[in-house]
């Protein structure tokens, strides 16, 4: 049999174990999850014969190596930083890699290494990063293929909460890590080109400045800029590209809202608060306004930011019961982000009943024959419940699919690398329909850049 180490039995981690539990008799593979906790991966396992839950301490090297010597290929579920350490050993005892992260430069720097060894360490093989790779480089490749010149080049991604789950009124729940949802935006300005000029939005004007879509029916939605869109011009073969965006998605009215979290400074990850364990939900909100002797912590907010009474934005805050004298942060040493979170998670976690959904939604613009065409691509998936939510579908399943095509050689060029080659994307495309998720393609007016439509 062909043994497969999955690190890390994290909430993305549910169906990458079932696709491969499912597949497991067939395929003859034998899974190991190993994570800190069995407890999670046991749940997934449900007593396969052709599965185990293991404990492993990453930042233990001889447990680590070990269990790394035994396997045909390793997927790291890990936090991206983590992943350096398994990489290493995956070079050091000729192991396969797959991980849904972001390349780091220390990532990069393995790549002659790998090929030297003939090894595939596939990264970005998720959902975004990842299916929007695949997705994207289909198109392109095949606009290109026909002698078509790319003009523009939109991609928004988010994950939400379904409709049938959304009830509360920033329509919004965490279907993610609920830190990097509270520091997105953060380590520099957000960069893109429109129209051949270049364009650079501060963290303190992200969340005001968005882009308004509509996906294939599913509602009108919103998207404040990725921090830096520009690189992606060299990795899809689209240097001279006038105009290139990358977004977040969430429903119209969230930025609007959340950007008063990050004028007031509760985003902040850089300093800690004093005594944070013993304060009130109240005491937080207060830490950021100016004292008044008679004034209340309400008031305060109000007149800060200019906000009425009864202005949808003040309900928001209301309903996250923000200005609770009794509930306690509970956290010593905090950061007023990791504050918020706490505040957040109250009111966002999913439900066992809930269900999430993926949105994604790509623009291709180029001229072909003298005429400009644009093409809409889009992608819509919704979760089953808590556990298999679409966030875990749409990031697992692909993930599962290449570990498997590379152990059986269909995916064979080594190197340290992202899903953007035919070879790659092509057969990975082709299962991922057979699981529901397809892109919807459709030609619409060439629009290019839509002052209308967009507030940059």
């Amino acid at each position: 049999m062909k043994n497969i180490l999955i690190i890390g039995a994290g909430k993305s981690s549910s169906t990458l174990v079932k696709y491969l539990l499912d597949t497991s008799e067939q395929e003859a593979l034998f899974i190991t999850i190993a994570d800190i906790s069995t407890e999670n991966a046991n749940k997934l396992i449900n007593k396969h014969r052709n599965a185990e839950a293991i404990i492993l301490d990453v930042f233990d090297k001889h447990q680590r190596e070990e269990q790394i010597q035994k396997a045909d290929i390793v997927i790291s579920m890990l936090p991206a930083r983590f992943h350096l350490d398994v990489a290493k050993d995956c070079i050091t005892f000729n192991k396969h890699m797959v991980t849904a992260s972001y390349i780091s430069d220390e990532m990069k720097a393995l790549d002659a290494e790998a090929k030297k060894k003939g090894l595939v360490f596939m990264n970005e093989i998720g959902l975004d990063p990842g299916i929007d790779h695949m997705s994207a480089m289909q198109v392109i490749d095949k606009i290109k293929d026909a002698g078509g010149k790319m003009l523009l080049f939109e991609s928004f991604c988010g994950g939400i909460v379904a409709p049938e789950s959304d009830n509360n009124l920033w329509n919004y729940k965490f279907t993610w890590n609920p830190r990097n949802v509270v520091l997105a935006g953060q380590g520099g300005a957000a960069m893109f080109i429109q129209e051949g000029t270049y364009k650079y939005i501060p963290y303190t004007k992200l969340f005001r400045r968005t882009e308004f879509l509509k996906v294939n029916g599913s509602g009108d939605f919103e998207a404040y800029a990725n921090r830096d869109s520009l690189k992606y011009r060299s990795v899809y073969g689209l240097n001279d590209i006038p105009t290139m965006y990358r977004g977040t998605i969430r429903k119209i009215g969230f930025s609007r809202a959340w950007d008063i979290f990050v004028q007031l400074g509760m985003t902040d990850d850089s300093y800690t608060i004093e005594a944070s364990e013993n304060m009130s939900y109240r005491d937080f909100v207060n830490l950021f306004l100016g004292y008044s002797p008679s004034d209340s912590v309400e008031l305060k907010l109000r007149s800060y930011l200019n906000i009425e009474q009864d202005d949808v934005m003040w309900a928001k805050l209301v309903e996250l019961d923000l200005f609770n004298p009794e509930k306690k942060i509970g956290l010593t040493n905090a950061t007023p982000a990791k504050m918020l979170q706490k505040i957040l998670e109250d009111s966002w976690t999913l439900q066992e009943e809930d269900k999430d959904m993926i949105v994604m939604q790509h623009l291709f613009g180029y001229e072909l024959n003298g005429k400009k065409h644009q093409i809409e691509s889009s992608f819509i998936v919704l979760g089953e419940n808590q556990t298999y939510t679409a966030m875990s579908k749409t990031v697992g399943l692909p993930v599962g699919i290449a570990a498997l095509k590379i152990l059986k050689g269909e995916i064979k060029t080594p190197g340290v690398q992202i899903p953007i080659n035919k070879e790659v994307y092509e057969p990975i495309l082709k299962e991922l329909e057979n699981y529901g998720l397809k892109f919807t393609e459709k030609e619409v007016p060439y629009m290019g850049y839509n002052p209308n439509n967009v507030n940059k």
